[in-house]
């Protein structure tokens, strides 16, 4: 398997084990499922969302995505973005879909082709707030 897969496989399973300390219920889909890693819900099953995970094996203040990031929006859509950091704490930035949609830019490169990314910036966000309170609260 190869080292990208691994680290994202890895960043979606750091990803339900935060949620589930939080005290939400966690559902893995399957690796195929288009737009979402995982599925998530209150303790009363009254919220639910769809999580597309992001993940690097290094910091950066960005991540790359794909031109389908443009038309997800929806308020139960959640993007987590992970930065994996060896044995530490990875550094998670959690974003709702209509930022990320209306964030994601478009570059290209001669070698590369088109290729659309999300800078961490654009989550406005403050210092040290990695936003998992876009969930509320697992027993409401």
């Amino acid at each position: 398997m190869a080292l990208a897969q691994q680290n994202g496989m890895q960043g979606v399973y750091l990803t339900a084990a935060e949620l589930t300390a939080r005290g939400f219920i966690v559902s893995l889909t399957s690796r195929n499922a288009f737009g979402a890693d995982l599925l998530v819900t209150d303790q009363r099953c009254q919220k639910t969302w769809s999580v597309q995970v992001k993940t690097s094996g290094r910091r950066k203040d960005y991540w790359l995505g794909s031109s389908r990031a443009k038309g997800i929006k929806s308020d139960s859509h959640i993007y987590v973005f992970v930065n994996l950091k060896g044995d530490q704490r990875p550094d998670c930035l959690v974003v709702r879909s209509k930022v990320v949609a209306k964030h994601t830019a478009e570059g290209s490169t001669y070698k590369s082709g088109t290729f659309y990314l999300f800078e961490s910036k654009n989550a406005h966000l403050p210092p040290g707030d990695e936003g998992w309170d876009v969930f509320g609260e697992p027993g409401a």
